[in-house]
């Protein structure tokens, strides 16, 4: 068995969107569970992947993704999760962390057979990778405590299929390992 990689999604928000202001309440909640993951999978020298969103900025890349997201009026939701020196980033354009990226390709690469996805939005981004993810024979956790949702239903639908549908394991971050595959 291979390594667990940290997938952290579309947490680099400017947080300007239709959606923003139910979405924050969620975050705060979900934000020290990310923090955690984060401490803990770089603890153990396991790979962080951050997926974000472009914001549809095309000529864009991570740091002035990160830096929109520093700039934004929601600065102190990206500053305790803000990717280090050792993180590692795909940019996205879609709902999933794999559509037209290279994700799949780097978490073979870095040998990778799990995959413990944290961040936005549980209902969708979160749900869409969980199931691209699965497709890719990769094994599946929900870091439980450290997603957030726009819509608390549709989160705990998701949350239900990725478990039924996906074969994923829904846990707390506490119950999370980050060590070989085989140790957990």
């Amino acid at each position: 068995m291979g390594r667990t990689a940290l997938i952290v999604i579309d947490m680099l928000n400017t947080y300007e969107h239709e959606d923003a202001q139910v979405l924050v309440r969620s975050v705060r909640e979900a934000l020290p569970g990310v923090k955690t993951l984060l401490e803990r999978a770089r603890a153990a020298d396991a790979p962080v992947i951050y997926v974000n969103d472009n914001f549809g900025r095309w000529r864009s890349h991570h740091g002035e993704i990160l830096e929109a997201a520093l700039a934004g009026p929601r600065a102190d939701l990206v500053e305790p999760i803000a990717p280090d020196e050792e993180s590692l980033f795909v940019v996205k354009a879609r709902h999933s962390a794999f559509y037209e990226t290279p994700l799949a390709y780097l978490l073979g690469r870095l040998g990778a057979e799990r995959v413990v996805l944290c961040g936005q939005v549980t209902e969708q981004c979160v749900l869409y990778s969980a199931l691209d993810a699965h497709i890719r024979h990769l094994d599946v956790v929900v870091a439980l405590d450290a997603v957030a949702h726009i819509d608390a239903d549709l989160a705990d639908a998701a949350l239900l299929m990725m478990e039924r549908n996906m074969a994923a394991e829904l846990r707390p971050n506490g119950d999370i390992t980050f060590g070989d595959a085989r140790s957990d």
